[in-house]
């Protein structure tokens, strides 16, 4: 008599819940895209991982290689020659 019918009263059934699903997944990307924007921006926005040889040239690097002895005398007299 008073029962809600085959879509429970909701009027969406299945097409509500995965409209309901979209959104929450929608929501939770924002949040976390936020989160990783406000990282990036705080930690000086134009960092790259890339530059973790704190500005030093290329022949400051192999120096640096050499003296720790991570390359051989011959490897570092050959990159040395590629650097020009």
């Amino acid at each position: 008599m008073f029962g809600y019918g085959m879509m429970h009263g909701y009027g969406l059934g299945l097409w509500g819940g995965l409209i309901g699903l979209v959104l929450n997944i929608l929501i939770i990307g924002g949040i976390v895209w936020l989160v990783v924007w406000a990282v990036r921006r705080l930690a000086g926005g134009s960092a790259h991982w890339s530059q973790s040889s704190g500005g030093q040239s290329p022949r400051e690097i192999l120096q640096v290689r050499y003296a720790r002895g991570e390359i051989t005398r011959e490897q570092y007299q050959e990159m040395l020659k590629d650097l020009g």
